[in-house]
Parts: structure tokens; C-alpha cells; sequence
């Protein structure tokens, strides 16, 4: 069994990309911007969006941070989304997800435009991602790609089982592995809540990627001998052995899965970190404008 390691990886590519923001700017280039707007105090988000802004620093990227009280209304919020759309300094902007329920999230995403979409939420990202075409690939699916990549996971032909269909994980990660070349050529299955002999597809799976959000959901009964999994859940669980009381906890139980696993990703330290790399990496592009033109 080998620890596909995501912050090793998460930290060269942060090396890459500080190389080549450091080769612009001696060239006489423009700076990469990114711009995050977080409304409320969600801790979760406040947390990611702090670690956002740290990854700008590393890299050499410019970064404005903007937070609003949840009392914003969403015409406030649209006027500001609009404001960054028209600043030229801004090469790619997101807007932290979850806002509060008296705001539409999918006004707010199709208000973003989409060369500045570096979350690649916008639904011409989305469905340019699903044809194969140059976009703003989601970062967590992104970064999944990525892992798969510099461990040169074999993906061709074989059997990827996706569980969860979400936007933002499920269904594009799927639609990632069925793409003609590498990674991808899978033949991929989407299992969901109301899918039925769920441990006897999954047994079947070469690849199982993990995305339901719920705690030990994979267990080593579902997974079969020589399997890559990867985790994408991470859940806060109460635990008596950190000093907040909270842990983070995968969508797969790691103590009776990784033995059985060629390549198994752990929580914390698998996805999570790519994700922030995957936006990092989308900016940069935003930047050069190598997407949109």
C-alpha cells in the first residue's frame, strides 16, 4: 500500500508555480490577482479562506480578501461580484461557499464571468470541462487529476467508481476519468444514495473515488484487493484527541481499507491540500489568459 501524499505534492507545484510567477515578474509581466469574497463566519470557511490567502504569499500572487457580514443582501453582494468582474487588476476571483440562505448561490455564481471563474463553478466552465474543452476545471476534481497524474496511476481501461454526484465533485470528476488520454480512458460508474448493490459495484472498481460526505462510508468489505481510493470526504467528527475536539474523517474507513489498497489517499493530507493548488494554478492561467483570450 503506498500514501498517495497530497501536501508533498501540493508543495511542488506551489514551487512550480512560484518559479514561474517569479519569471514573469522579471520579465516585466503583471502580477497574478486573486480575489476572495466571503460572507459570514462560517469557521470551515474562514479556516480555508486564511490558507487561501497564505498560498497567494507563498506563490508570489497578489491577493484582496473581502468579507461582508451576513446581513449583505444579495443586490449588495451582485454589486460587488460585479465590481471585481470590471477591475482589470483582478485576473481570477471566487466567492466562498456556503452564503446565507437568504441568497441565491447560483445567481451569484452565473453573475461571476466566466474568464475570472478560477473555481470553475460557472456553467461555461462546467460544460466546457464536460466536452473537453479549455476551461477552469474545479479544484477538487483538478487536484484529484493531478495526484493521479504525478503518481502515474494507470487509468486506461480501468473500472472508476465515483460515489457522490455533487457539482462540485461527483459529477465533473466523472466526466474527468471518461475523457479521451491522460488520466482518463476509464470506464466510470456513478453511484449515489438511491443506487442499489452498492458494495458489488464497488468491488468491482480498479479506482474508487469517494465524494458522499458521509464518515467511514467505504469499508474494507466494498473494496477489493489491490484497489486505488481516493478520499475526498472530510467531515468534522468530536474527538478526544485534538485540542479543539473536532478531527477531520473521511467517506472511507482507513484502518480496514488501506491494507487492501495499491495507492489510498489519508484525511487530512490527501485531496484537501490540491484543492487550494487547483486554484492557484487556474489564477496563474487566468492570468496569462491562456483559457480566454
Amino acid at each position: 500500500m503506498q500514501l498517495i501524499d497530497g501536501k508533498a505534492i501540493a508543495d511542488q507545484v506551489k514551487q512550480e508555480i512560484a518559479a514561474e510567477v517569479a519569471e514573469i515578474v522579471a520579465k516585466g509581466g503583471k502580477q497574478p490577482h486573486l480575489a476572495v469574497i466571503i460572507v459570514g463566519h462560517d469557521g470551515g470557511s474562514e479556516t480555508y479562506v486564511a490558507s487561501k490567502v497564505k498560498s497567494c504569499q507563498q506563490v508570489g500572487f497578489k491577493s484582496t480578501h473581502l468579507a461582508f457580514e451576513d446581513t449583505i443582501t444579495e443586490v449588495e453582494l451582485l454589486a460587488e461580484v460585479e465590481k471585481l468582474n470590471n477591475n482589470p487588476d483582478v485576473d481570477g476571483f471566487i466567492v466562498q461557499l456556503p452564503l446565507p440562505k437568504h441568497i441565491n448561490e447560483e445567481k451569484v455564481i452565473e453573475a461571476i464571468d466566466y474568464r475570472k471563474d478560477v473555481d470553475g463553478f460557472h456553467p461555461i466552465n462546467v460544460g466546457r470541462t464536460s466536452i473537453g474543452l479549455p476551461s477552469f476545471v474545479s479544484a477538487t476534481p483538478a487536484g484529484i487529476m493531478e495526484l493521479i497524474k504525478r503518481y502515474k496511476i494507470e487509468t486506461s481501461g480501468k473500472h472508476c467508481v465515483v460515489i457522490g454526484r455533487s457539482n462540485i465533485v461527483g459529477k465533473p470528476i466523472s466526466g474527468l476519468m471518461i475523457q479521451k488520454g491522460y488520466p482518463g480512458d476509464a470506464t466510470v460508474t456513478v453511484c449515489h444514495s438511491r443506487t442499489k448493490n452498492l458494495q458489488e459495484i464497488c468491488l468491482q472498481a480498479d479506482i474508487i473515488i469517494a465524494a458522499i460526505g458521509v464518515p467511514n462510508f467505504v469499508k474494507g468489505s466494498m473494496v477489493k484487493d489491490g484497489a486505488v481510493v481516493i478520499d475526498v470526504g472530510t467531515t468534522r467528527v468530536p474527538s478526544t484527541e485534538t485540542k479543539s475536539g473536532f478531527r477531520l474523517c473521511g467517506d472511507v474507513d482507513f484502518k480496514e481499507v488501506s491494507p487492501k489498497c495499491s495507492y489510498i489517499t489519508p484525511v487530512p493530507g490527501g485531496v484537501g491540500p490540491m484543492t487550494i493548488v487547483s486554484l492557484l494554478k487556474n489564477t496563474l492561467l487566468a492570468g496569462k489568459k491562456e483559457i480566454f483570450k
